[in-house]
């Protein structure tokens, strides 16, 4: 293999790493193009990324240690069709344009090289087919597109990693007996895929931006990729108005990261925030994608809304400044679209800053029984916040005390349990 300008970095195996992280998805995208099964097209990923580990400490990173890899895995890519029974049917082919050097095809370079774009939609809409479950549909996103590995996965999620191995061995066992077409589907079966991408990606994003369990109330990294999977995404479908409402709803809540937080860890809630802390880059981006998407479409979907919410507070400088006729109407729109007793309680909020907190009050009161709310630490904490307005605070206290049992965050309990015993 011919080698470029190289240097050796002080922490060979770290840079290789680093490298092979952000090439894995378009390792694996062309490599399954080639051989129809995504488990082989990562066994060919790992292989290259073997060989790097074998050569680059000695020899130093290539100037371009993408093309290194992906060189490296064509090459035991056409070992591998060499010897079973797709390269035979296709041996007269491979005679032919077979050359010296060694032993790659032209043709197979070319095959390996184009539509590199449509080779990550096809992935991305691979990882999340609808015979795969939601679990398995987010672990291997992470794995394949995010380039995690199964123990950060385990992490991220707080399941065991021997669960998310098996989730996705399965995956890939069901993707190849269930012979899914390597190819991007076409007009309804296009739209429903790609809900199902929305859904994993946001999913993603919604557990590190909020915790579900554990002892941190962030958890920045999953953020972080679940924004690269939809900015990756919206460049390859850039005319899809949601696509481009996900990627401005992940911009603007992030944008809010380094205020939801305080120097000891602690949850800092939305009006408490400094938002001179909110990241005016990541607000500015989101923005910017909000309105190529409005651009777009004359009906927003469910993540425009959403997005046109957050925008609603990115554009505040204070929260008395917040527009909260529009946020009402937002959600009024979206529980038209996505009839939800959670999206029902984030209007009381809103409605409860337009019109007061009794109005508040009595929806969230309307809601108390829905049995898809029942063990939502959300419901009893929102009704003691507006039971606080108004004064009650021995109903708020007990409510805070519901919400504390409930939430299976550390961080989140210890804020709730402080703002009980703050009511005296």
């Amino acid at each position: 293999m011919a080698y470029a300008s190289r240097r050796v970095p002080a922490d060979p195996h770290r840079a290789i790493e680093a490298v092979f992280r952000i090439e894995q998805a378009k390792l694996i995208a062309a490599l399954t193009r080639l051989t129809r099964d995504v488990g082989r097209a990562e066994e060919l990923a790992q292989d290259a990324l073997v060989a790097a580990l074998e050569q680059w400490p000695a020899a130093g990173v290539p100037e371009n240690p993408g093309a290194w890899l992906m060189t490296a895995a064509k090459n035991r890519a056409f070992d591998s069709l060499r010897k079973n029974t797709l390269v035979e049917r296709k041996h007269e082919d491979l005679a032919r344009d077979e050359r010296a050097r060694e032993g790659i095809a032209p043709d197979l370079e070319q095959q390996l090289d184009d539509d590199v774009g449509d080779d990550l939609l096809r992935l991305v809409l691979i990882s999340c087919h609808p015979v795969l479950s939601t679990e398995a549909q987010v672990a291997l996103t992470l794995r394949l597109l995010g380039g995690l590995t199964v123990p950060e996965i385990s992490r991220a999620f707080l399941t065991p990693e021997t669960t998310i191995q098996q989730r996705i061995v399965r995956a890939k066992k069901t993707l190849a007996d269930a012979r899914v077409a390597f190819e991007v589907p076409r007009g309804e079966d296009l739209r429903a895929r790609l809900t199902a991408v929305l859904r994993v990606i946001y999913l993603v994003f919604n557990e590190g931006y909020s915790a579900t369990a554990g002892d941190d109330w962030l958890r920045p990294a999953l953020c972080e990729d679940a924004l690269r999977l939809g900015r990756m995404l919206a460049e390859l479908t850039p005319r899809e108005p949601e696509v481009l409402g996900l990627v401005a709803l992940m911009e603007l809540q992030a944008s809010r990261a380094r205020a939801r937080v305080g120097p000891d860890g602690a949850p800092v809630l939305l009006f408490d925030q400094d938002r001179s802390r909110w990241d005016g880059l990541l607000i500015a981006r989101g923005l910017a994608a909000l309105e190529r998407a409005q651009r777009l479409t004359d009906a927003p979907g469910p993540y425009q809304l959403q997005a046109g919410i957050a925008a609603c507070h990115a554009r505040a400088r204070t929260p008395a400044e917040t527009d909260w006729a529009a946020i009402v109407g937002l959600y009024s729109e979206l529980a038209r679209l996505n009839p939800s007793p959670v999206i029902e309680l984030n209007r009381a909020v809103a409605l409860s800053m337009l019109m007061g907190p009794q109005a508040g009050l009595t929806i969230v009161d309307a809601l108390k029984n829905e049995p898809a709310l029942e063990g939502y630490h959300l419901l009893p904490s929102v009704r003691a916040d507006l039971l606080i307005k108004l004064g009650r605070l021995a109903e708020a206290r007990d409510e805070l005390t519901r919400a504390a049992s409930l939430t299976q965050n550390a961080r989140e309990k210890q804020l709730l349990i402080a703002r009980r015993d703050g009511l005296g």
